[in-house]
C-alpha cells in the first residue's frame, strides 16, 4: 500500500495515510472525504555535510526555510 499525504479541506488538518486503490480516505480529525492529495516529500538522513549545504542553499533559493536552525536560516531583508 502507497503512503499518500493529504490535505482537509473541511479541518485543514494535514496527515499521511497508507491507501488502497479501492479505499477513499477519511480524515482523522474531522471524518471528512473531502481531501486534497499533496505532494509528499521524502528526507533521510543526510551523512555528507556537503550535501546537506547544498539543499539548504537550494532550500533558501526556493524560499522553504523550516530545515534551518535560527543559526542557519537566511536573513529576511524586510
Amino acid at each position: 500500500m502507497p503512503l499518500f499525504a493529504y490535505a482537509c479541506r473541511d479541518c485543514n488538518a494535514e496527515f499521511e495515510a497508507l491507501v488502497r486503490a479501492s479505499d477513499v480516505p477519511a480524515c482523522p480529525s474531522c471524518g471528512s472525504q473531502n481531501l486534497q492529495q499533496q505532494i509528499a516529500r521524502v528526507s533521510g538522513d543526510i551523512k555528507h555535510k556537503a550535501l546537506a549545504q547544498a539543499g539548504r542553499r537550494a532550500a533558501a533559493r526556493e524560499g522553504h526555510v523550516s530545515n534551518f536552525s535560527a543559526k542557519e536560516a537566511p536573513i529576511k531583508k524586510g
